[in-house]
């Protein structure tokens, strides 16, 4: 019974670089929810009645990192994804595209405001990080 178990052990052992991975930057679940925190926090910065769910966020963050985690990508893989400046880039690039198709305009808080109050009323993982003062 032993040795089964050491079979078993050394084939899966073998047979996990076989099975590779997406890289982070396309696991949709994951950029997703980074591009809506982007989201959530250009609207608290722009919007003076909105500020974020701090502790929230933070219980998020650490969630999302539990998730990457659960789906096999390591510690390493998960600190140099963050840490890729084409990877925020691109996230930032997708946020920022997000706030100009729902009417954000640069240097017009209420703009911002609308589009947060918007994401709070609609329950979105934007707003669900987001709180009107």
């Amino acid at each position: 019974m032993k040795k089964l178990i050491a079979l078993t052990l050394t084939a899966g052992i073998l047979a996990a670089p076989a099975m590779a991975q997406a890289p982070l930057s396309q696991e949709k679940y994951i950029n997703d929810r980074l591009i809506a925190a982007r989201v959530a926090d250009r609207v608290r910065r722009e919007c003076p009645s909105i500020d974020a769910r701090i502790v929230y966020a933070w219980s998020q963050a650490r969630a999302l990192k539990k998730y990457a985690q659960n789906q096999g990508y390591s510690s390493a893989q998960i600190d140099a994804f963050l840490d890729s400046k084409p990877d925020k880039d691109r996230i930032y690039a997708a946020a920022e595209n997000y706030l100009t198709r729902n009417g954000a305009a640069k240097g017009d808080a209420e703009s911002f405001c609308r589009i947060g109050r918007a994401e709070i009323a609609s329950k979105s993982v934007a707003g669900s990080l987001l709180v009107a003062k």
